[in-house]
């Protein structure tokens, strides 16, 4: 007997018309699934790597203590959008781009218009800000020590400061640093050049027995002139009278006598105060004095080191800004009655 083959019921209109709109739902809601992801992939990078609201490149302190810290740091200052948009923003770009590096807390610049992506580069890989602070050759301790009490950002109370012992030159620091740090970085940077211009002195000069007596002599040709090309004459002469038994008769020392180290004095020398009694005064005492009286500058260290070759003895103000040399008394007295004509 044959069998008999089962026929499929067809699908009625209404189950076509639900399937359908089934996938065309299931389409639908991916393809807005899809589009809203990239609206909201398009507006976070936009905001990404915009330009911020930062209209001058400033300085800005990062703290320590964490992503929320540092982003309201950051929005005081104005590096980025104030709005806890911007913050979740600054803090999902951190965690999403860490790979990158960490971000460290120190003082750094952001310059004007600064974005979110170039924030984040400059908080992981910039350097932190230096200051500078110069000090010009010729001051003596009491006025180098105003100069560093007062510079912006150092921590910490003035040590002593002994005269002729920090070398005069920029230097750079960074914020929060001690005041006692950065001096003993001067008098470090003084002793490396001073060995260093010791070691190479000219051999045959023998006056100068130690280092330290290299830096007092500099220190009289520091306030002598502030010409590079005297500097060697004015030491041959002080060396000259030195290797002569004759007095040094260098007015700075008595300036410094008389000020105890605290200038300006405000007025001319008068004939009375060559005769103060000091061990610095020059006119009284023979030989160096027992110190220096300013911090010297390298090229007055290394004037000494190698003075000209000339036989001068005196030398006296020229009325230009120079000076002029003699190796007699007449001739000198020459050049003073020069120099009062000009006068």
């Amino acid at each position: 007997m044959a069998s008999k083959r089962t026929k499929k019921p067809k699908s009625s209109p209404q189950r076509k018309t639900k399937s359908f709109l089934l996938r065309w739902g299931i389409l639908l809601g991916a393809t807005l699934l899809l589009c809203t992801g990239g609206t909201t992939i398009g507006l976070g990078w936009h905001e990404y790597t915009r330009p911020g609201p930062l209209s001058v490149g400033q300085d800005v302190v990062v703290p320590h203590g964490g992503y929320a810290s540092t982003a309201s740091a950051l929005q005081k200052a104005g590096v980025l959008r104030d709005g806890w948009w911007q913050a979740t923003l600054f803090h999902l770009s951190i965690v999403l781009t860490r790979r990158n590096g960490q971000i460290h807390a120190a003082e750094l610049h952001f310059p004007a218009g600064v974005s979110v992506q170039e924030t984040l580069w400059i908080l992981r890989h910039a350097k932190p800000v230096l200051h500078r602070l110069t000090i010009p050759e010729g001051l003596t301790a009491s006025q180098i020590s105003a100069l560093i009490a007062e510079a912006p950002f150092l921590t910490g109370t003035m040590p002593p400061l002994r005269e002729g012992t920090i070398l005069p030159q920029t230097y750079s620091y960074l914020r929060d640093s001690s005041r006692q740090a950065l001096v003993a970085q001067m008098q470090l940077s003084l002793r490396i050049a001073l060995q260093k211009i010791w070691q190479a002195r000219n051999p045959d000069e023998q006056t100068m027995q130690t280092p330290e007596e290299l830096v007092i002599l500099a220190s009289l040709i520091e306030k002598e002139t502030a010409g590079p090309e005297e500097r060697p004459l004015i030491a041959r002469v002080f060396l000259n009278r030195l290797a002569k038994g004759m007095r040094l008769q260098t007015d700075p020392t008595v300036i410094y006598a008389i000020t105890d180290g605290q200038p300006p004095l405000g007025r001319p020398l008068t004939r009375s105060d060559l005769q103060t009694p000091s061990p610095y005064n020059t006119y009284l005492n023979p030989g160096l004095p027992p110190g220096p009286i300013c911090a010297p500058g390298a090229q007055a260290l290394e004037a000494a080191a190698h003075p000209a070759q000339s036989d001068a003895l005196y030398f006296v103000a020229n009325g230009t800004g120079g000076h002029s040399f003699a190796s007699t008394l007449s001739g000198h007295n020459q050049n003073v009655a020069e120099f009062r004509k000009k006068r």
